[in-house]
């Protein structure tokens, strides 16, 4: 024990390692979650691009649009909790500026999945333009006629009607 204090070892196993990256991954998600929330309202969204030109006191925010300024508020703690602005008090009035990295984290998620659709998408084109090339790419139609029963050959059986025909009701 130095001052104190006990000094702790620990082992890092690989399930322990597994765990730590998987609460990291997972912490990663939940922000991404957060961010894409924040920017799927249209109204968030102007008030980034406005806080994209410099700070901008809440009033000068809301003054856009027609909503109050308690409306403003609740938006504006969507975009503090998804970390996109940071607010700071000068005297009576509260002042935003843009925070831009759970941007970048976001955009550099669609990047990688924009590479991964267009090689799949490129993946497709060569594969119709081969075969197209091949004379595969014709369809042809099937003439099948309907089958009738069952794939043995074998009829169904006449279902037993449990009800009387139309008009002869023995209740009347």
């Amino acid at each position: 024990m130095a001052g104190g204090l006990a000094l702790i070892r620990i082992t890092l196993t690989k399930e322990a390692s597994e765990r730590i990256l998987n609460h990291m991954v997972k912490y990663s998600e939940l922000d991404l979650d957060a961010t894409f929330a924040a920017l799927s309202d249209a109204t968030r969204r102007g008030i980034l691009a406005r806080l994209a030109q410099g700070e901008a006191s809440v009033s000068d925010l809301a003054a856009p649009y027609d909503i109050s300024l308690p409306g403003v508020s609740k938006h504006l703690r969507v975009l503090e909790r998804a970390k996109l602005i940071a607010r700071r008090k000068d005297g009576r009035i509260h002042r935003c500026r843009l925070v831009a990295e759970p941007m970048k984290d976001a955009a550099e998620w669609i990047e990688r999945y924009r590479q991964f659709w267009e090689q799949q998408l490129d993946a497709l084109a060569r594969f119709l333009a081969e075969s197209q090339r091949k004379g595969e790419g014709t369809w042809q139609r099937h003439n099948r006629t309907p089958q009738r029963g069952f794939k043995s050959g074998e009829s169904s059986r006449r279902r037993v009607r449990r009800y009387s025909k139309p008009g002869q009701n023995p209740k009347n």
